[in-house]
């Protein structure tokens, strides 16, 4: 019998629509914080969203991770209000 080509930690789908979410999030922020005018700025942005990312890569429980999913959600409905009343 031939063995299987799946990884031994295969994700399920719930865990798989959920790193899908997180990974959208974290483009949809990236893409907001290319749009702030002020280099310093976007560059402390940038580095603090990837620090942010990395340092909860690991998370496994899936509440926890919905919860940074919504924190993460608020900081970007946040920054797009802030772009749009500077015009940007």
């Amino acid at each position: 019998m031939a063995a299987s080509r799946l990884p031994l930690a295969a994700l399920t789908l719930k865990q798989f629509l959920q790193r899908q979410r997180v990974l959208g999030m974290y483009r949809d922020l990236l893409r907001s914080i290319r749009k702030v005018q002020n280099e310093s700025d976007r560059r402390y942005l940038r580095d603090w969203a990837r620090e942010e990312f990395k340092r909860n890569k690991s998370e496994t429980d899936q509440d926890v991770v919905r919860m940074m999913i919504t924190q993460a959600n608020n900081h970007l409905e946040d920054l797009r209000k802030s772009l749009a009343l500077a015009g940007c």
